[in-house]
C-alpha cells in the first residue's frame, strides 16, 4: 500500500470516526428532548400553561432537528459514485435547510397559539410539581446544550454546534417560563400567552438565522481564513517554494474540500522535479488538511536575472499604494520577449476594479517602457 493510499485509508477512517460521535450525540439529543417534551406537555396540559406547552413543542422540534441530522450524516456518508463523484456530503446542508423549516413551522404555529390565548385567556393552574418539572428541564438544557455544542465543535458539524446553541436558548426560554409560574403564583399575574408569544419569536427568528446560514452555505462561501492560512504553511514549507497564491476551495460537505493553488518555484526546475513536487504537496494537504488539491500552478521565479528582483520590489510596493490593491504575485521578467507578467489581486470592494487594474498597468508601462506588461486581473477567493 503506497503512503497516498495508507493516508486516505486514515481520513476515511477518521469520517466515519466522525459520523458515529455526531450520530451518538443527535441520538442522545431525540432521546433528551422526547423526554423533556412528554413531561412540559404534561405539566402544560394539566396547568393550561400556552407557555410550558410551546416550550413543550420547541422541544419535539429539537428532536426532530435530531433526527434529520442522523439521516442526513448518514446518507452524506456514502462513498462517491459516477452521478455524484465528489461524494454526497452536502446532503448536510440539505438536511440543515429541513430542520430550519420545521423550525420556523414550528415558531410560526406556536404564534398562532398564542395569540389567540392573548384574546380568549386561560387562567394557568401551577403547582410545585410543574415548577419542580420546568426547574429540572433548564438544568437539564443546559447540560444538553453545553454537551452538544461541544461535540459539534470536535466533530466540525454545523449541525451539531446550532443545535447545541439552539439547546442553551431553550435553556433561557425554559427559565423564563419558570419565572412567569413563580410570579403567578407570587403575586397572580398571568404572562402565560405573552411569554408563548416572545418565546415563538424566538424560535421563528433562530429558525430564520438557520436557514439563511445553510443558505449561505449552499452559495458558497469563503473557506475560514485558518483553513487557508494552514494550508498555505503547508505548501510554503516544502524546499523552494517561496509562495503559495489563488488557493480556491470549494465545498463538498463539512470537512469536504476539493481546491486549487498557485505556487512560486525557481525557473530551473524540470518536468519530472515539478511532478515529484506536486504529488508531495498534494499528498500533504490531504493528509494534514484533508483537502484534495485537484490542481496546483506553477509561478517561475527568475533565477537568471539580477535586476528583476529589485523591479519586482519596486513594481509590487507602487501597485500596493493603491487603496483597493491587495496583494501583487507571480512576478516573471522574460527578458527574450521583453514582457512582465504578474497577477494584481484587486478587492471586491473597488467602486471600478477594471479602472484600478487599468491604473496598475499603465503605470507599470510607464515606469518601464521598454517592457511590455502582461497582468492578469485577479479575485480574491480566500486570501487572507
Amino acid at each position: 500500500m503506497t503512503a497516498e493510499v495508507r493516508n486516505m485509508a486514515t481520513n476515511e477512517f477518521e469520517d466515519s470516526g466522525r459520523e458515529k460521535k455526531i450520530v451518538r450525540t443527535s441520538v442522545i439529543g431525540v432521546i433528551a428532548n422526547i423526554a423533556l417534551a412528554a413531561f412540559k406537555a404534561t405539566v402544560g396540559f394539566f396547568s393550561h400553561s400556552i407557555a410550558i406547552v410551546l416550550d413543550a413543542v420547541n422541544n419535539l422540534s429539537d428532536a426532530a432537528s435530531s433526527l434529520v441530522t442522523i439521516v442526513g450524516t448518514k446518507l452524506s456518508a456514502r462513498a462517491p459514485d459516477k452521478k455524484h463523484p465528489f461524494g454526497y456530503g452536502r446532503i448536510e446542508y440539505l438536511s440543515a435547510m429541513v430542520i430550519s423549516v420545521l423550525v420556523l413551522y414550528a415558531g410560526v404555529t406556536s404564534l398562532v397559539e398564542s395569540i389567540k390565548k392573548i384574546i380568549h385567556p386561560d387562567v394557568p393552574e401551577y403547582g410545585v410539581a410543574s415548577i419542580v418539572i420546568v426547574a429540572v428541564a433548564v438544568v437539564v438544557k443546559i447540560l444538553l446544550g453545553t454537551y452538544v455544542k461541544r461535540m459539534g465543535k470536535k466533530t466540525n458539524s454545523d449541525s451539531l454546534v446550532n443545535s447545541g446553541q439552539d439547546a442553551l436558548m431553550d435553556s433561557i426560554i425554559s427559565a423564563a417560563t419558570l419565572v412567569a409560574a413563580i410570579v403567578f403564583l407570587w403575586k397572580g399575574i398571568s404572562l402565560d400567552a405573552w411569554l408563548g408569544a416572545v418565546i415563538s419569536v424566538f424560535i421563528i427568528k433562530a429558525g430564520f438565522e438557520m436557514l439563511m446560514e445553510t443558505l449561505s452555505k449552499v452559495l458558497g462561501e469563503r473557506a475560514e481564513p485558518e483553513l487557508v492560512r494552514s494550508i498555505k504553511k503547508t505548501v510554503t514549507s516544502f524546499k523552494d517554494v517561496s509562495g503559495a497564491y489563488d488557493l480556491i476551495l470549494n465545498n463538498y460537505g463539512p470537512n469536504s474540500f476539493n481546491g486549487s493553488v498557485h505556487i512560486e518555484i525557481p525557473d530551473t526546475y524540470t518536468a519530472g522535479e515539478l511532478d515529484s513536487l506536486i504529488r508531495d504537496i498534494t499528498g500533504k494537504v490531504y493528509t494534514e488538511h484533508h483537502v484534495l488539491l485537484t490542481a496546483v500552478g506553477i509561478y517561475s521565479v527568475n533565477t537568471k536575472n539580477d535586476e528583476s528582483a529589485k523591479m519586482r520590489d519596486a513594481i509590487y510596493k507602487k501597485a500596493l499604494s493603491n487603496e483597493h490593491v491587495l496583494q501583487m504575485h507571480g512576478f516573471y521578467v522574460d527578458e527574450e520577449t521583453k514582457t512582465i507578467r504578474a497577477d494584481a489581486v484587486i478587492s471586491f470592494d473597488a467602486p471600478d476594479r477594471a479602472a484600478v487594474y487599468k491604473k496598475v498597468c499603465e503605470e507599470i508601462k510607464s515606469d518601464y517602457p521598454e517592457y511590455t506588461p502582461r497582468i492578469a486581473l485577479d479575485f480574491d477567493y480566500s486570501e487572507v
